[in-house]
């Protein structure tokens, strides 16, 4: 049994391996046509209104397709932010929303005692609210930081 599995670890990486030695090689066919359509494009530019015509629509034209990739990255970046904030956010509510979890935190306060737990509550609260302004101020640092 465990030789099939090793058998089929192997067949699968090795399919695995050709489909991503065939994507690098359409990738690679993909760049070299695009090059020659861009050497192309400038050839025409060049012949019909003149060299620095010709470059200042080459610098436009990839001017426009990284104005566009920024801006993909960015919506992305903020909807996978997102989706993780909703995250933490649904688990921590089904965390506290768990029957288990609340008789717990019954028989904990049972056991300290409610004039004990209230400083031990309030000192937890300050610490957590620390930690979280300096999660904070260290993003926000840090997605202001001054690029090199």
């Amino acid at each position: 049994m465990s030789l099939r599995l090793v058998d089929d670890i192997k067949a699968s990486t090795s399919a695995a391996v050709r489909q991503a030695t065939l994507a690098t090689v359409a990738g690679i066919a993909f760049l070299v046509a695009f090059a020659f359509l861009c050497a192309a494009g400038f050839i025409v530019m060049r012949q019909q209104y003149g060299i620095v015509e010709a470059c200042l629509a080459g610098t436009g034209l990839f001017l426009v397709i990284a104005l566009i990739v920024v801006g993909v990255y960015a919506v992305r970046k903020h909807q996978i932010e997102r989706r993780a904030a909703e995250r933490a956010r649904s688990t921590a509510q089904a965390f506290l929303s768990d029957p288990a979890v609340l008789a717990t935190g019954i028989q904990i306060a049972r056991a300290i005692g409610v004039k004990r737990l209230v400083p031990i509550l309030a000192v937890g609260g300050l610490a957590l609210g620390l930690l979280a302004g300096r999660s904070q101020t260290a993003r926000h640092t840090r997605d202001q930081a001054p690029a090199e």
